[in-house]
């Protein structure tokens, strides 16, 4: 929900100006750290699954799943860099993203409550790793907002009403946790998800700016930067 607010850097020109040349950035530090958490999901999911084979059928479910919303609904993630995606909301459709991202914080609730109930090391690890994806959408979403003529406040308000759904799918996804069997399926889930993100969107979208701004180093730099940090958040954590 805070991550709905991070507008507020367009308000301020020099933190503007650094936060429009570093978002692409992101998305490689976002790689590394998906990277990590997706490897830790999975090792959590056979860990705690009763039956392998269920577990990863739900690791694929959740891959095929994501990728098969994302194809019927493509608007539920609209970047900045996305001209298509920007055009179609000037002319009304900014409606349109704001309810796509509320159901799919509710998805993001849902799936994080299972995982804290499983482990809290582990819940923190995917909690950040969805922040860091969030901030780069909740950009995007803004950048929409204002190209479909809403006002810097307004925009906000929205963004933040939206993203408050999360909670609604974090109840529910406490209250399905309480089924214990459920929960290695769950984190499983997830893990298919974070995959799916990770092969479908970071990666390809980091390897194609690098490849357009020919700053191949930078790119690599900022990924690793993202494994490292993640890795040292779980060796000073620990069990």
């Amino acid at each position: 929900m805070l991550a709905s607010l991070v507008g507020v850097f367009f308000t301020i020109k020099f933190l503007s100006d650094w936060t429009k040349k570093n978002i692409r950035y992101l998305l490689a530090f976002a790689s590394g750290v998906f990277t990590i958490v997706s490897y830790n999901l999975v090792n959590e999911a056979l860990e705690l699954g009763t039956n392998t084979f269920f577990v990863w059928m739900a690791i694929i479910c959740g891959f095929l799943i994501f990728l098969i919303v994302e194809r019927f609904y493509p608007d539920i993630h609209c970047h900045h860099d996305n001209q298509k995606c920007l055009s179609k909301n000037l002319n009304g459709g900014a409606k349109k993203i704001l309810i796509g991202d509320a159901f799919h914080n509710i998805g993001d609730g849902v799936l994080l409550a299972p995982i804290f109930v499983a482990n809290i090391k582990l819940g923190l690890m995917v909690a950040f790793g969805i922040l860091i994806h969030e901030i780069v959408q909740e950009i995007s979403e803004f950048f929409v907002l204002k190209n479909a003529g809403y006002s810097t406040k307004k925009a906000l308000t929205l963004n933040f009403l939206t993203s408050s759904t999360i909670l609604i799918g974090a109840i529910g996804g406490f209250y399905l946790s309480s089924l214990k069997y459920l929960i290695g399926p769950f984190v499983g889930f997830t893990a298919g998800v974070f995959i799916y993100i990770l092969l479908a969107d970071l990666v390809p979208k980091s390897i194609r700016h690098s490849r357009q701004e020919k700053k191949y180093f930078n790119y690599i730099v900022w990924t690793i930067f993202g494994i490292f940090l993640i890795l040292s958040v779980n060796f000073l954590v620990g069990n």
